[in-house]
């Protein structure tokens, strides 16, 4: 089951974040570059977690557990996005590009 369909708490608090006006990379500076907003690993299975965390213009934090198996729909963008990531592997998550 995937993160935002569990309504989990963490995932309620990131949500709470975006929508205030922060992004996953961050909303002190949003000049700034943000080298990682999180950690993926990879299961044997091949499924791919993230560990992500926002943070608000007052010291707020949100962290976000997703988990992508590789039948999920946007499996192939994070891994592209991630550049590749092996079972086993652990590696910074890069912050996306703004939209």
């Amino acid at each position: 089951m995937e993160w935002h369909k569990r309504g989990s708490r963490f995932g309620i608090v990131l949500g709470s974040l975006l929508l205030g006006g922060c992004t996953l990379a961050g909303c002190r500076d949003r000049t700034a570059s943000t080298e990682s907003i999180g950690e993926a690993t990879m299961e044997s299975d091949g499924t791919i977690v993230l560990l992500l965390r926002a943070e608000g213009p007052a010291g707020e934090r949100g962290d976000a557990l997703l988990r992508y198996s590789p039948s999920h729909r946007e499996y192939q963008d994070v891994l592209k996005h991630l550049g590749g990531l092996k079972p086993g592997e652990k590696k910074p998550v890069p912050p996306w590009p703004e939209k």
